[in-house]
């Protein structure tokens, strides 16, 4: 842009020079030498006003953007006479660890929020495990015992239908795959009055390997057989256990298995089975002293 002037100034300096000489040729040599001055003069007095004025044009947005931001960021004044501002965190919270969110927000109130939410909900599967899911995501590592303390909440509540919910939840995430659990899982079927699942659970969880299952959840399906009239799967358990050399634990299990043999019109098997386990229904019959004397 400087050499487009320049050269400009000079073309038409050149020009004016020319016509002067044409006009008075015998102007003296001090005079031409005053006129060269005095272009020179002039010329030094033009580039400087065309520098002054293309500074003028560059500089003057960039001062205008500068003292725009100067008066966007408030004054030392204002910054320690207005509290909100005083009570910003000096500390960045970019580099904040995410560990320090809900820290102060105990196992227990977690558990007691988690469960008030899930029976505030409707009766929706899909809503039950999205809940659920979006709050096992702010955990850093899958919340077993939180999720156990809430299963014996809800329990407590006689909130079955959700317990199985939370559970089947649990082992679609291939979490809490034990005996304990799936014993929870069918007791919670049968109080929700889902006998035929509890089978179901039992038959493709548990019952392949009877040598671990504890007796309590053995005890637990025969007393469902029995309450729910399906005798032939109770009889074909007791004579599961007795193949693996398992005795039943005592007369109620006997005399539920008798009555199942009975109503299965299996008179002689029920004979069988009352004469074999006849020491067990002695013994639970007789009463200890302690307690006859208490009963007295």
């Amino acid at each position: 842009m400087y050499r487009g002037m320049i050269s400009q100034f000079n073309k038409s300096l050149s020009m004016r020079i020319a016509s002067n000489m044409s006009a008075s040729v015998s102007n003296s040599t001090s005079q031409c030498l005053l006129l060269r001055n005095s272009n020179s003069t002039m010329e030094v007095d033009w580039i400087a006003q065309c520098c002054r004025s293309c500074y003028s044009t560059m500089v003057q947005p960039w001062r205008q953007k500068l003292s725009t931001q100067k008066e966007m960021k408030p004054s030392a004044e204002v910054q320690n006479n207005n509290p909100a501002i005083q009570e910003l965190p000096k500390k960045d919270l970019s580099i904040i660890d995410k560990r320090e969110i809900g820290r102060t927000v105990s196992g227990k109130d977690k558990v007691k929020f988690l469960m008030n939410t899930l029976l505030d909900l409707e009766d929706c599967k899909e809503t039950i495990y999205s809940t659920l899911d979006a709050w096992v995501a702010t955990e850093q590592k899958f919340p077993t015992v939180s999720l156990k303390r809430m299963l014996i909440a809800l329990e407590r509540e006689h909130q079955w239908h959700r317990v199985v919910q939370v559970i089947k939840w649990m082992l679609s995430k291939g979490q809490g795959a034990t005996m304990g659990t799936y014993g929870q899982l069918i007791r919670a079927l049968e109080k929700d009055h889902r006998p035929e699942e509890a089978h179901i659970i039992w038959a493709r969880k548990v019952g392949n390997n009877m040598h671990s299952v504890p007796k309590e959840l053995c005890d637990l399906m025969i007393s469902i057989y029995y309450q729910n009239n399906m005798f032939e799967r109770l009889v074909k358990l007791f004579k599961c256990l007795e193949a693996y050399d398992r005795k039943p634990p005592g007369k109620s299990v006997v005399q539920k298995v008798a009555d199942a043999y009975k109503s299965l019109g299996l008179l002689e098997e029920q004979k069988l089975v009352l004469e074999k386990y006849n020491y067990l229904l002695i013994e639970k019959s007789k009463e200890h002293p302690r307690k006859s004397e208490k009963a007295a």
